[in-house]
């Protein structure tokens, strides 16, 4: 069984382009509805997200939002924590084609990552 882990140097979730993710308000607060379009910046990029390194430059400070946790998807999208570790290959598996492709290397390098074994 795969199971979620965050991939270093992707990035792919630091892509917030709003026009992509039309149903914020339906799981965000007014609170960190306004803090996530705060942090969109050049081409939906968070003003966060050293592109050089692909990296969090606020990793251990950054929104509740942006944070891979039982409570806070329990909270944002009615998930159970038994359902976590699926929920998050999906949406991380679906953030990293849109991002970079269905073909790409950050894909292969996820599914690795994860323990899915490549045929």
């Amino acid at each position: 069984m795969a199971t979620w882990r965050c991939m270093q140097n992707c990035g792919a979730c630091c892509h917030l382009d709003p026009t992509e993710r039309p149903e914020l308000a339906e799981y965000l607060s007014p609170e960190d509805l306004e803090l996530y379009l705060s942090l969109v910046g050049e081409g939906g990029w968070c003003i966060h997200f050293d592109h050089a390194t692909r990296e969090c430059r606020i990793y251990p400070d950054r929104p509740r939002f942006c944070r891979v946790e039982a409570e806070t998807f329990q909270a944002m999208y009615g998930i159970q924590p038994e359902e976590l570790n699926d929920f998050a290959i999906d949406c991380c598996r679906q953030q990293i084609e849109g991002v970079y492709g269905d073909r790409s290397l950050e894909l292969l390098r996820f599914d690795r990552e994860i323990g899915v074994r490549l045929i």
